[in-house]
């Protein structure tokens, strides 16, 4: 597997560090992605601000048929992956360890994971769902969703992440990171999925993020 989100991070200079501590001694996690300074008047002064790279809007349907969009994560810390149901490789190893963030957050509200099928035609509402029900994934903290097969790989470039293809066998092909998004939708990690040493990473750089004064219920 490419370390392909670590590679674009580098060469696109896609970091920033916050000056900020939690009481356990937590640094800020980086923000990924381009950036823009956008210079605007404000009480009669010049004022320059960073604009982050965010993650675009989106249309789904989830494993209750249920419409789900980026507002629906609104307020949230979610967890976003790419997979399909009848993968025979890194999905199953994946989704195994996502049930640890899943497990470890189920009640707190303020964290999803949004799983995103890149084989639609087959992944349908029903699929989805015994899926879902194979995990012991229950309520709406842990979302399986489907739609149009191009627009959900054109916005896994918006995730950093390989556009997932189909090679000459029509067999799919897709990177196994787990991208850990804050609630302004900006990128703040990105973890192998199928390394349970990165998962347990990504639970902890959960709680860290979840304490940044920005991320907190207001």
């Amino acid at each position: 597997m490419k370390r392909y989100f670590t590679a674009i991070a580098a060469a696109a200079l896609f970091f920033a560090a916050c000056k900020f501590n939690d009481n356990n001694g937590r640094k800020a996690l980086p923000i990924y992605g381009e950036r823009d300074a956008v210079t605007k008047t404000v009480d009669g002064k010049q004022v320059t601000d960073t604009v982050y790279h965010t993650i675009p809007s989106f249309g789904f349907v989830n494993q209750y048929g249920d419409s789900v969009t980026n507002k629906s994560l609104d307020g949230k810390i979610f967890v976003a992956d790419f997979f399909f149901t009848t993968c025979p490789s890194i999905c199953p190893v994946m989704h195994r360890n996502m049930l640890n963030v899943y497990k470890a957050f189920k009640d707190a509200g303020d964290v999803s994971i949004i799983s995103m099928t890149i084989d639609p035609k087959y992944d349908s509402v029903p699929v989805l769902k015994k899926y879902a029900d194979a995990l012991n994934i229950k309520g709406n903290m842990w979302w399986l969703v489907q739609g149009k097969k191009e627009e959900t790989y054109n916005l896994a470039t918006s995730y950093l992440v390989t556009t997932p293809r189909e090679d000459e066998k029509e067999k799919f092909i897709h990177d196994g990171y787990f991208i850990l998004i804050d609630k302004q939708k900006r990128i703040r990690g990105s973890y192998i999925g199928t390394d349970e040493k990165e998962v347990a990473k990504l639970i902890e750089d959960i709680k860290t993020l979840r304490a940044e004064p920005d991320q907190q219920a207001k």
